[in-house]
């Protein structure tokens, strides 16, 4: 599990697909994105970035997403899963304790996009958004579990 229950969630987008499968508490970044309102348009497409240079963050997703056959089975909404090219719910703005992240977390420091989807504490040798984007900031460091508190603003 990527994401423990305590958080707020103060903004929220759910106009992307993903078409994949993904582990809740992954960032997710834009693939391919539809013009004017593009709601329900397929073009709306996110993905988790297997590197962060030159990305578009979109926030946090907060289901796992799994590849089923669902004319054999059904979603199992008890462990919060969508299915793979269903709409994400993608976390913009609020606090999440997630334990995706590399490297070290402490209070207060700015998280950068990291790849596969992970966040981490510190920058690269080059500090530049281009290659690593700010997602938020660090509310916490580490537990003994490699969890910690992240204030996601994207």
């Amino acid at each position: 599990m990527a994401l423990k229950p305590d958080r707020q969630i103060d903004s929220e987008e759910i106009s992307y697909f993903l078409n994949e499968t993904a582990e809740r508490g992954s960032f997710v970044v834009v693939s391919t994105g539809g013009s004017g309102v593009a709601m329900d348009s397929s073009v709306n497409v996110a993905t988790v970035a297997s590197s962060p240079s030159g990305q578009r963050c979109l926030g946090i997703i907060t289901s796992d997403f799994v590849n089923v056959d669902r004319t054999r089975q059904q979603i199992n909404w008890h462990k919060d899963q969508q299915a793979s090219g269903d709409k994400a719910n993608i976390v913009r703005k609020g606090w999440l304790t997630t334990n995706k992240i590399l490297g070290t977390a402490t209070a207060g420091q700015t998280a950068y996009l990291a790849e596969s989807g992970n966040v981490r504490g510190t920058s690269s040798p080059i500090t530049n958004i281009a290659v690593q984007p700010t997602v938020g900031r660090f509310i916490s460091g580490k537990d003994e579990a490699g969890y910690a508190k992240v204030y996601i603003d994207v």
